[in-house]
């Protein structure tokens, strides 16, 4: 896939740094920030302390992936995210987030599923030429 298209480069740039934020809210709850003396792995329990790490640490490798336009980053991002949402949505105890943070990962879902699309079109659009 190319990302190096001029109108898909701006848009992917702009999920990066999404993508960047939300790994570094998950970095930040990881740490503790906001719960005083309580640790987070007894907040979260030790599943959920090893789940959030992993999808903050994937949501930040993707977002350097995706800033530099690699293909790896947007397979990652959409990766991480799917598996994030599904078990959340099936239920998961481990897996926790709040109703603006289920809307922010399902735009960044969908807005890497448009970037798919919009460079697969353009592909066939520089093949048909």
């Amino acid at each position: 896939m190319d990302f190096n298209a001029q109108p898909i480069g701006i848009y992917i740039r702009v999920v990066a740094i999404i993508s960047l934020l939300l790994g570094l809210n998950d970095a930040a709850r990881l740490l503790g920030v906001g719960l005083g003396d309580v640790s987070p792995v007894a907040t979260m329990g030790m599943t959920g302390f090893v789940y959030l790490g992993i999808f903050g640490l994937s949501r930040l490798f993707a977002a350097v992936g995706l800033w530099i336009k690699a293909s790896w980053g947007a397979v990652l991002l959409v990766g991480a995210t799917a598996v994030e949402l599904g078990l959340y949505l099936f239920g998961n105890t481990d897996v926790r987030m709040s109703a603006l943070g289920f809307a922010v990962r399902l735009v960044l879902l969908a807005s890497i599923l448009i970037i798919f699309i919009l460079s697969i079109r353009l592909e066939r659009a520089r093949a048909a030429d």
